[in-house]
């Protein structure tokens, strides 16, 4: 067949895997992970192990939502935990209120979170660093108080409960809930590695270098605030359809501090870091709940050592062992390589040898 279809020929597909996926030692074990979430139900259907990966995979997305944000453009938010609770109250409501069904309430509760994650941005164009983490601090405590202020419409301290599930079956809810992690993984990621990343990297590390080359940060600045808590949304819909109940603990501080914890031990600024840390450490809190005593003390005892040995996060340390970077055309390679995938040069040669040859 001729035409545009030719180019997703199988040729090219195992082409592409040989050589751009099974190249590198990361993006191997990202085809991997995404192999193991997809198969996962054929080894085993235990209820217990389907609900952790399916809260995991929605937290992980929480935490790529809040990387975006503050871990590209260095707009630190401690109170993401805004958009995650008001998308999920907001698609509760509506659905009690107009019996609209979780696939017409959710998406509506994550646009209104993305349009209320514009206008939470905009004090962002005048304050910056721990002025701007103190005022998102303050809406999800705001939000806390209309919920107690409107217990007939927000439930109050007990929350709305018995909302519609997303699926008919655990294992249906399952991959619903892993196609859509999947799809907005692959979305932040590749937002990530576009122009569109490359100038949310230069705000964080000088706005005004960037604004001096012509370059509107007002509009970037509120772009990111707008994705990171439409996703953020996308995750507290899909939270609270999921356990079924709306609840003040979505909007607490310890939901905002999460993700940061997530992101920072698996990377920043890289989306696959805070997914890779929510998978690491969600599943392995829920294991040690049945010792709670030493349960947060081990947590934190984690955490120290890793900031200690391996303060830029694990992914990234791995793979800086795992990878390296070809000194003349940059293209990373898997550390068994002597050459460069893209260019041949010799990938353990003196730049400057190089240079002078």
């Amino acid at each position: 067949m001729r035409g545009p279809l030719r180019i997703w020929s199988w040729p090219w597909v195992l082409l592409y895997l040989r050589h751009e996926v099974l190249a590198l030692p990361g993006r191997t074990a990202i085809l991997l992970f995404v192999i193991f979430l997809l198969l996962f139900p054929l080894f085993t259907q235990d209820p217990y192990w389907l609900r952790v990966l399916t809260l995991t995979a929605i937290f992980a997305l929480y935490a790529a939502s809040w990387d975006l944000l503050s871990g590209y453009t260095g707009q630190v938010s401690l109170g993401h935990a805004f958009f995650f609770g008001l998308a999920g109250y907001a698609s509760a409501i509506l659905g009690r209120e107009l019996g609209l069904p979780p696939w017409a309430t959710i998406p509506l509760g994550v646009l209104l979170a993305a349009l209320v994650g514009v206008l939470v941005g905009l004090p962002s164009l005048r304050v910056k660093g721990p002025y701007l983490s103190l005022i998102t601090l303050a809406f999800p405590m705001i939000t806390l108080g209309f919920i107690f202020l409107f217990p007939r419409l927000t439930g109050g301290e007990f929350g709305l409960s018995g909302l519609p599930r997303l699926g008919q079956s655990r294992l249906e809810e399952y991959y619903i809930v892993i196609f859509i992690f999947l799809v907005s993984f692959l979305i932040l990621w590749k937002l990530g590695g576009s122009r569109i990343g490359l100038v949310f990297h230069a705000i964080r590390e000088d706005e005004t270098a960037v604004r001096m080359a012509g370059i509107n940060t007002v509009r970037y600045k509120l772009l990111a605030f707008g994705v990171s808590a439409f996703f953020a949304g996308l995750a507290g819909g899909l939270y609270a359809h999921f356990l079924r109940i709306a609840g003040p603990d979505s909007l607490s501080l310890f939901n905002s501090i999460q993700p940061i914890v997530w992101s920072v031990f698996g990377g920043l600024a890289t989306i696959y870091g805070p997914v890779a840390g929510t998978f690491l450490l969600f599943p392995l809190l829920d294991f040690l709940r049945v010792v709670e005593e030493v349960r947060m003390a081990a947590f934190a005892f984690l955490i120290l050592l890793l900031m200690r040995f391996l303060p830029q996060g694990l992914v990234l340390a791995v793979l800086e062992r795992l990878e390296e970077e070809c000194p003349r055309c940059k293209v990373r390679n898997a550390f068994t390589r002597r050459r460069c995938r893209a260019c041949g040069v010799d990938l353990h040669l003196n730049p400057s040898a190089e240079f002078r040859r």
